[in-house]
């Protein structure tokens, strides 16, 4: 890019002609950069700058992805290294990167989880969990939650409950049931003997920021034992810390059968996913490997980095940090709401995963733009605009939580509804 001028209006103009002939005509017409003509073009930590040199306060993270912040240093150095020695393995040859992450990803889960399969997504990582459940079990019947999110590939969507993303793709896999999240009886009710397992997330992200009551995974894992049925547990978004554990399913102390993992993995510099399961449900899979496959999955500089990533994680605290500075947050936040009951309905969440309910999509449409020209990145459900979630970096403070509350206000202020 050293012979464009970035910051000049034609260059902007010219990279939203290409999203908009290119790419796809809503990206380059609709979205908040088109509105603002804003390309993103830097990012170090908590903030991002534009091509103008604007700066963000990032207050999404990539929906879960920078939990780090941006290029936090030890990520990418690790990157860097790995890059100039071998990007990419050769496929026949076994790198030691791979089985290091293996290793680790053993060590930080909950319970007996031993073995992972590592792949380029969360949708991939929710595919990979559903066929080695149906090796496994040799049954098809998968329950999940109403409002739950698990990505958009056809088996993944098959699990994920919002009818947009679905009707248009029907008929998707069969055997699967969505029934009320939080209600633990439901899920009893609904199983049968071909019942394979309980797919969740511990928290529902896309789905609206939505906290279950105290104790419910717990007595998930006791009907799943109980009746024979696996539990796959999704901690996409709200795993590796964003709650205020490592894990979402800490809250309850529970151990899933499988868990999938992405977005932060890859420590906000690489793509990287896995799915982790028992010895037990592994079996299928170590008697016929090549049965699930990923030609990028898995790859050093991918592994690289989720190495760095959790190390960074693990060394700063960064679980802890997010309860700290999420509680902190909440209440911040609880304030504004108690001040303006005109435009709030609810503020929820746990830890740095947060969202703000309003009382008409107006609102939450009109709040967007009004925090974005404020300098602060958010985002609403992509299928409820009047919710809208807030994941930032594990790595903010309170002193930013308090120059983010102070814009907010402003905004709230000018919004005339």
């Amino acid at each position: 890019m050293a012979n464009y001028d970035i910051a000049s209006e034609n260059f902007i103009a010219e990279s939203l002609n290409n999203w908009t002939e290119h790419l796809n005509r809503v990206y380059g017409t609709r979205t908040i950069s088109a509105k603002y003509k804003a390309m993103e073009w830097s990012g170090e930590g908590h903030l991002i700058k534009d091509t103008k040199g604007k700066e963000y306060i990032d207050f999404l993270g990539g929906y879960g992805i920078f939990s780090l912040g941006h290029c936090h240093p030890i990520v990418v150095a690790a990157v860097k290294e790995q890059l100039d020695r071998l990007p990419l393995g050769s496929k026949e040859l076994l790198h030691p990167q791979g089985g290091m992450l293996a290793k680790k990803m053993a060590e930080i889960t909950p319970g007996d989880l031993k073995y992972s399969f590592f792949c380029n997504s969360g949708t991939e990582a929710v595919e990979g969990a559903i066929k080695l459940t149906k090796l496994y079990t040799k049954k098809h019947v998968f329950i999940c939650a109403e409002n739950g999110y698990h990505g958009k590939t056809l088996g993944a969507l098959s699990a994920t409950y919002r009818r947009r993303f679905r009707d248009p793709f029907e008929p998707l896999l069969t055997g699967f049931k969505h029934v009320p999240f939080g209600d633990a009886a439901a899920i009893e009710a609904a199983m049968t003997d071909r019942t394979a397992a309980v797919l969740l997330e511990p928290f529902q992200g896309e789905g609206g920021i939505n906290i279950p009551p105290a104790g419910y995974l717990k007595k998930v894992r006791e009907i799943c034992d109980h009746r024979g049925v696996l539990l796959i547990l999704d901690e996409i978004q709200c795993g590796l810390g964003r709650t205020g554990k490592m894990w979402g399913c800490d809250h309850d102390g529970v151990a899933p059968d499988i868990l999938c993992s992405a977005k932060a993995l890859g420590g906000g510099v690489m793509p990287i996913g896995a799915f982790v399961g028992t010895e037990k449900v592994w079996a299928p899979l170590n008697e016929w490997p090549t049965i699930h496959t990923s030609t990028f999955g898995g790859n050093p500089l991918a592994c690289s980095a989720a190495l760095a990533a959790l190390q960074v994680m693990e060394k700063e605290n960064l679980p802890a940090r997010a309860a700290r500075v999420g509680e902190y947050l909440l209440r911040r936040l609880h304030e504004l709401a108690n001040k303006y009951p005109q435009y709030f309905k609810e503020v929820r969440g746990l830890g740095l995963f947060i969202g703000m309910e309003f009382h008409t999509d107006e609102i939450g449409d009109k709040l967007y733009g009004l925090f974005f020209e404020k300098g602060v990145l958010v985002a609403s459900i992509l299928a409820n605009p009047k919710i809208i979630r807030l994941e930032p970096p594990l790595i903010i403070d309170e002193k930013i939580v308090d120059d983010v509350i102070g814009r907010f206000e402003e905004a709230l202020r000018e919004l005339r509804i």
